[in-house]
This record gives structure tokens, C-alpha cells and sequence, in this order.
């Protein structure tokens, strides 16, 4: 199956749960700014969840389907519609042949998502879909989406024929088809303008003065017009350290927060290098990185502090709950 791109939007790529193990040959890992949406919007359509999908940025791309298409929508609320209807996050959602997928500006977030039932078949590059533009490399032609674009849709899994069929069962007359189910709110973040992240101290944290210290935890920092998949720039008042140092280049992970000489933070994100030479003076909670994920320039951000202890207990708490999503709807469509 073929999905055609009718509009690119402002910045969609394809990405999966990104290219895993080759950091150390200096290659970025990239994948989904949030990946919570991103496997939650793939469970919803019987894929592995860490299939690869489109992840669209701020202003959504309009599509085209040629075939009976399952799909799924995540993260931010693009105002998606089909054919004139207005089409829900985190639901189930069959499209018959010829409908036309329109989305439009972010509502809350700036980052959603679409999952189409057996993943975009793109070619795997060093094992992953996912798009890493600066080098060209995955998704389509290592680029976002364009005008004329035609994505190749793989094989539907049984699960998502199972899905499919069920949604369908429930159409009650309408062209599109939406499920009477979906994710539960236990498991969707919400989404806000001005959000507060949980930091675990970094390895250069005692670095930082005691009235840097204070700042960083009682402060509000602003995401800066210069903040990308890469990483955030975070504005507002300076940190400083008790004494310059020179550190050497070592390896870095999506969340950690660097100090550069200036004092204003740095967040690295998907696409982040694979090492560092700042001081990381802290590192994002892994389940706060959806949060930070849909901050757009202009947010705000607060931090708190957390232990590593809590925020692994947080991280299992969170990884249980997508093990039993993932059971429920396979025993619902068995």
C-alpha cells in the first residue's frame, strides 16, 4: 500500500525507536521526540510499538490513502480531520480507499503523531527507519516529507487486521470508522505551554555555585527560538559554576543538561551528538521527556528535583502499565 503526500506540512519525518548501538562509531541515535506517543499510537494499530510512523511537527501534512488503512493519532492535537471529520486522539481510527487526511496548526503540544497499521516500510539504515536529517540518513531519502511523496506501507500484523476489523464493525453508518476505545488516560501525558521536569543530579552537579544551584530549582527558563531536535536552548537567568573547567568529550544520552560557557542551559534531545564536552550538570527523568518533548519556542519549563532511585521506579512504574496496554488489546481482539 501506498500513502500519498498531498501537502508535507511543516516538518514530518518518519521515525522509529531510533538507531540503537552505534554511538560509538559517533552516529546519533534520533527516533521520536516523544516515544511515549509515538509506541502508544502504534499499540493502538497492532504494530510493534516501536514501528516506525510519522512524527509532525507544529503544522500537519495532508495524506491520501488508496487502501482500507488503520491508523492511530498521538501527541500533539493537530485538529486532524478525514473527509470532513473531525478524527480523536488515541482511538483506532479505519479509513476507507481514497480518504484524504488533513491536519492543521498544533493545539496543545507541537509534536504528533500518526501510525499507520504495518509501520512505514522505508529501508532500514544501520537497523532503523528513524530520519536523522543532518546526515541524510533513513526515513525517505533521509529528508522530511515533501509534495509527491509516496510512502510504502508495509503488511498489516493479524493483530491489526483483528483491530481493523472490530473498528469497522462499529462504523454505524459513518465513512470513517472510529473505535470505541483506545488508550487510557493513566497512560496520555497532558500537554502544556509551561511544564515542569524532574531532574536527577549530573555527574558535574557540584560544579554549579549554591546560588546557581537555587536558580536552576526555583527559576523558570524560557525554550529559545534556536532549540531543535538536536536540543533545547533554555533562557533566563545565567547559571555559573564555582570554576572554569576543562572537561574531556564523554558520552551523552537524550535529557542530559549541559552548561555551556555562557550559563544558559542546554537539553539534549533525539538528535542529539554522542558526546559532550560541557558540564552535565543534570539529566531530564526518562518519564518527563515527553513533556519537555512538546515544549515549542517561547514555553517555559521549571525543574524539580528527583532522585535516580525514584525516577527508575517512575520509568518500570510507566513500562508495566505500556506491558499491560499492549496484553489488553491483544486479549480484546484475540
Amino acid at each position: 500500500m501506498i500513502c500519498h503526500v498531498l501537502h508535507p506540512g511543516q516538518w514530518a519525518t518518519v521515525q522509529d525507536a531510533g538507531r540503537i548501538g552505534h554511538q560509538r562509531e559517533g552516529i546519533p541515535v534520533a527516533g521520536p521526540m516523544d516515544e511515549l506517543a509515538l509506541r502508544l499510537a502504534n499499540l493502538l494499530v497492532g504494530n510493534d510499538d516501536r514501528a516506525a510512523a510519522l512524527e509532525c511537527t507544529l503544522v500537519g501534512p495532508t495524506l491520501r490513502f488508496d487502501e482500507h488503512t488503520l491508523i492511530a493519532l498521538g501527541g500533539a492535537d493537530l485538529g486532524a480531520t478525514a473527509d470532513g471529520t473531525a478524527l480523536p486522539l488515541w482511538r483506532p481510527i479505519c479509513l476507507p480507499p481514497g480518504a484524504t487526511l488533513s491536519a492543521a496548526s498544533a493545539v496543545r503540544g507541537c509534536r504528533g503523531y500518526l501510525a499507520i497499521a504495518g509501520g512505514i516500510d522505508v529501508p532500514a539504515v544501520l537497523g532503523s527507519r528513524a530520519t536523522y536529517v543532518r546526515a541524510s540518513l533513513g526515513g525517505l531519502e533521509g529528508r522530511a516529507l515533501r509534495r509527491g511523496d509516496r510512502l510504502p506501507i508495509g503488511a498489516p500484523t493479524e493483530l491489526a487486521r483483528r483491530i481493523g476489523a472490530a473498528v469497522n464493525l462499529d462504523r454505524g453508518g459513518q465513512r470513517i470508522a472510529i473505535g470505541r476505545w483506545g488508550a487510557s488516560k493513566s497512560l496520555i501525558p497532558f500537554y502544556t505551554s509551561s511544564a515542569v521536569i524532574r531532574l536527577v543530579d549530573g555527574e558535574h552537579s557540584a560544579l554549579l555555585t549554591p546560588e546557581a544551584r537555587e536558580r536552576l530549582w526555583s527559576g523558570e527558563f524560557r525554550v529559545g527560538a534556536q532549540s531543535d531536535r538536536m536540543g533545547y536552548r533554555l533562557e533566563g537567568t545565567p547559571l555559573e559554576l564555582r570554576e572554569r573547567c576543562e572537561l574531556l568529550s564523554d558520552a551523552v544520552t537524550f535529557g542530559t543538561v549541559q552548561l555551556p560557557p555562557g550559563g544558559n542551559p542546554i537539553v539534549l534531545m533525539a538528535d542529539r551528538q554522542t558526546t559532550g564536552g560541557y558540564p552535565r550538570i543534570a539529566e531530564v527523568a526518562s518519564v518527563d521527556l515527553p513533556l519537555l518533548a512538546q515544549l515549542k519556542a517561547g514555553d517555559r519549563v521549571r525543574f524539580r528535583s528527583i532522585s535516580l532511585e525514584e525516577a527508575q521506579r517512575l520509568y518500570l512504574a510507566r513500562e508495566d502499565n505500556i506491558r499491560q496496554a499492549r496484553a489488553a488489546i491483544a486479549l480484546r481482539h484475540h
